[in-house]
């Protein structure tokens, strides 16, 4: 990876997640704090304060630190950094009994002229908008999709999504997402059924041209039918249509790699790492 795309990628983690949350520091750490409902934030290495020999400094009483903000807060102890700028966080993170996780970074090829993917018959694609009628169910969907590793057929389908649609319209999590969507923070992309249910979705956030497709997940019981991979096709091609210039994503399995692959990422040379994280969607 070059120096300068190093820097967009560390540039674009410390500045998107203060679009849904505040910083809080710690020292040589950073915790996002969101204040709003929605997925919960971790903390990592500071920006604001930055140590030689990436967070060298980093001391056991500063991670103790922003986890005991954590467990007050009600979040899980999570951390998650960019490798390459923080090489010995990972060492500190784990003495302090956390599971530390890596999932490489791909780039998607900026000359590579990207392609729709197939989709099965009656299978449509949409940039959904705020006011969408499918927008909770899309954003119910990642809970189902990250349930349980792996990417085999599963049992979960319509009608754990309209519970967990409703779950989210009640706790507010769905009123929260309105705004970000409607000042181009967040664009969902999804793959529908003929009825309008949402079988596969994904996101973006844009920041300086810069953006990381996540939450690229498939309703368990529409799996294995090529629906990730055309989501991601159709976020890339969407993100590049909005002055988005760097496409990257991480991926945790080798079979998803293969894919992203084929739609013309390429290896980073760059690591995520995350620390006791539930999936990230």
């Amino acid at each position: 990876m070059s120096d300068s795309l190093r820097a967009r990628i560390e540039q674009y983690y410390a500045t998107v997640p203060l679009l849904f949350s505040e910083a809080e520091e710690f020292g040589p750490l950073r915790l996002f704090v969101r204040r709003k409902p929605g997925a919960p934030y971790y903390g990592g290495p500071s920006h604001a304060q930055p140590t030689a020999g990436g967070a060298s400094a980093v001391t056991a009483a500063d991670i103790a630190r922003v986890r005991a903000r954590q467990r007050e807060l009600g979040v899980p102890e999570a951390f998650e950094w960019l490798a390459e700028v923080a090489p010995r966080l990972r060492s500190g993170v784990e003495v302090a009994g956390l599971p530390v996780a890596e999932r490489p970074l791909m780039v998607l090829d900026p000359h590579h002229q990207l392609q729709p993917q197939p989709l099965p018959e009656g299978v449509t694609l949409r940039a959904l908008t705020a006011d969408d009628p499918v927008l909770p169910a899309a954003l119910a969907l990642p809970r189902l999709a990250f349930a349980k590793e792996g990417t085999a057929v599963g049992p979960a389908g319509r009608k754990e999504l309209s519970e967990v649609a409703g779950e989210l319209t009640e706790n507010g999590t769905v009123a929260t997402v309105r705004p970000t969507i409607r000042a181009g923070h967040k664009t969902l992309v999804a793959a529908l059924a003929p009825d309008g249910t949402p079988l596969a979705v994904g996101h973006y956030h844009p920041a300086n041209a810069t953006t990381e497709i996540g939450g690229i997940g498939t309703l368990p019981t529409a799996r294995r039918q090529g629906l990730a991979a055309a989501v991601t096709a159709a976020l890339a091609a969407h993100a590049r249509d909005h002055g988005v210039n760097t496409v990257f994503l991480a991926y945790a399995e080798d079979a998803v790699a293969r894919i992203y692959s084929r739609l013309g990422f390429r290896p980073a040379g760059s690591t995520l790492l995350i620390a006791n994280q539930p999936a990230r969607s």
